[in-house]
């Protein structure tokens, strides 16, 4: 499957029968010994109460708390092989419990609260100074905004930030935004796990657009153009205080692409 771009293995593992070593997903994500994608996905069974439970494997074969574009494809896939044409779903991530509706070809997620906002933090990336955000949104995003897109040498800079000390020892994804004349954004990302630019991600999308309404005051919902072409919408409600937020939505495209075998 591929949400806007970002390409997934979907695995179903409801009989809990699947046990695959970080080798294994490795060469299944690998694009020239496997069947290629950025990250593979189990349905699994539920321990807590919700419909399933979602397992995400980065390509590097290690295990993440979420992925955005992971989460809209496993719903979609999820509710086909339960046979069930439901109107929503919740699954279990190791970022908490995510409810998906669905809208036609498009899902709509409920995003974990988001956390650790830290605006502003000059560091020297690779030789050059970067204005660096930071935002949880299930899983650690760095954000930058620059004049423009295009010139952003993002093998370097993105591994310079995915790398830098700031972020030990886990590291972090980074995010380079570019405000459009309408107020809305376009980014392009760097994924720790793929150590390397996807056409999307998720959860980068939703760091990038809380991070660009805190910053100028765009309001919700804020439309993210992503790297493969596609535009999705984050939604959002003011908490508390202005750092806080409520009610977080994701909503874009999840497209199965094709069905087969292949050996282990």
């Amino acid at each position: 499957m591929n949400g806007a771009g970002n390409d997934f293995v979907m695995l179903d593992n409801r009989a809990s029968t699947l046990s695959l070593d970080r080798e294994q997903i490795a060469r299944l994500c690998d694009r020239h010994r496997g069947v290629g994608s950025d990250g593979l996905l189990m349905v699994e069974p539920a321990a807590n109460g919700a419909d399933f439970r979602m397992r995400y494997y980065n390509a590097d074969g290690g295990e993440a708390e979420m992925c955005g574009n992971g989460a809209r494809c496993f719903a979609r896939y999820a509710r086909r092989i339960a046979g069930a044409e439901t109107e929503s779903i919740t699954f279990e991530t190791e970022a908490g419990v995510i409810g998906a509706r669905f809208i036609g070809d498009e899902v709509q997620l409920a995003m974990s609260v988001p956390h650790s906002y830290a605006p502003a933090v000059t560091l020297d990336v690779a030789g050059e100074p970067l204005t660096v955000h930071f935002l949880n949104t299930g899983v650690p995003h760095a954000v930058i905004f620059v004049e423009d897109l295009e010139s952003v040498d993002i093998m370097r800079l993105g591994a310079g930030i995915r790398y830098h000390a700031q972020f030990a020892p886990k590291g972090t994804n980074a995010n380079f935004v570019q405000v459009l004349p309408s107020g809305d954004i376009a980014i392009r990302t760097y994924e720790r796990g793929v150590e390397g630019e996807t056409l999307a991600c998720g959860t980068g999308v939703t760091a990038c657009a809380l991070i660009h309404h805190l910053q100028s005051g765009q309001p919700s919902p804020v439309r993210v153009t992503v790297r493969g072409g596609d535009t999705l919408q984050v939604g959002f409600q003011a908490g508390a205080s202005r750092e806080e937020f409520q009610n977080v939505t994701l909503t874009g495209p999840a497209d199965f692409v094709f069905d087969g075998t292949v050996a282990l």
